[in-house]
């Protein structure tokens, strides 16, 4: 191989001239966005474990939207199922259940009846398999404009509640007293995680759109102090991992190797946490609590 050669598979650039490397390089992007916003509230407001939930309660709309549609279902099917999960997680975590016994029941219930589902139909596993572990070279436009339009009213609905969710994120019991719709707060962010989850499964797959809605986050906590900060890092944070990742992707099918698209991009985020997780060691613990940081942005 020439040295212009070399120099052209090396650059960053390169892969996506190729057009259908636009669509998932698209996508990543807008769940950068995701993650600078929803991706956020789920860290500031501990709600990684109910992400992880909803993944799994998307299960049982899977197995119906791929009986009914076909591989056309799917996505249809995972919203609803991701709708329905979250609404009765809040009110199950209203009743006085501690949330994370709310978050187990509904995964555990949503998960066997998916199980059911899929035990006594023939012939949909083929089409489960895509959105189990994602597609994200292959994704049509039609696939990324409904995901675009899901990450549009997540980040909607967490902008639109925004001071409501921090206060209720640092004082629960304080925003009550001052008359805050809690129960229905809860809602709004759970609906919005379900909403972004439902779109990052559609690149890399439920098993690892955990890692593109929480990861960004982290590590932008990892490093900064505020919350405008967190904002703008986890953005950036998002936007270049998923970028390396796709670029990861093209330079290991140039050496013969078919690496699965979405796990190398969350590979790549976990890498980049864990880097952030470095610098932030060497920088020292943070001067104020978080809370503080936060009440300053109000």
């Amino acid at each position: 191989m020439t040295a212009p050669a070399i120099a052209a598979l090396l650059d960053p650039f390169t892969p996506f001239a190729v057009p259908f490397m636009a669509r998932p390089l698209l996508l990543l992007l807008a769940l950068a966005v995701a993650a600078g916003t929803v991706g956020v509230l789920v860290h500031l407001r501990r709600l990684e474990f109910s992400a992880d939930g909803l993944t799994h309660a998307v299960f049982p709309g899977l197995a119906i939207g791929a009986v009914l549609g076909g591989a056309t279902g799917l996505l249809p099917g995972a919203i609803g199922a991701a709708l329905v999960a979250a609404v009765v997680l809040a009110l199950i975590a209203r009743r006085g259940q501690p949330r994370d016994t709310a978050v187990a029941i509904v995964l555990t219930s949503f998960f066997s009846l998916g199980v059911v589902l899929v035990s006594a139909t023939e012939g949909i596993a083929g089409s489960l398999s895509d959105f189990f572990f994602g597609r994200l070279l292959t994704i049509t436009w039609g696939d990324l404009w409904i995901a675009l339009v899901l990450i549009a009213v997540g980040v909607a609905l967490v902008a639109a509640t925004a001071r409501a969710q921090l206060f209720a994120a640092f004082d629960a019991a304080g925003a009550r007293r001052a008359g805050l719709p809690v129960l229905g707060l809860e809602m709004v962010g759970t609906v919005a995680v379900a909403l972004v989850v439902v779109a990052a499964s559609a690149s890399v797959g439920t098993l690892l759109a955990l890692a593109v809605v929480i990861v960004p986050a982290a590590a932008a906590r990892a490093v900064t102090r505020s919350l405008r900060a967190v904002i703008v890092v986890a953005i950036l944070f998002g936007a270049v991992t998923g970028w390396l990742g796709l670029w990861l992707v093209v330079q290991l099918a140039e050496l013969g190797l078919d690496a699965a698209p979405g796990a190398t991009v969350a590979l790549t985020m976990i890498a980049g946490y864990l880097l952030a997780l470095a610098a932030g060691a060497v920088r020292g613990p943070a001067r104020r609590p978080a809370s503080l940081a936060v009440a300053r942005t109000r």
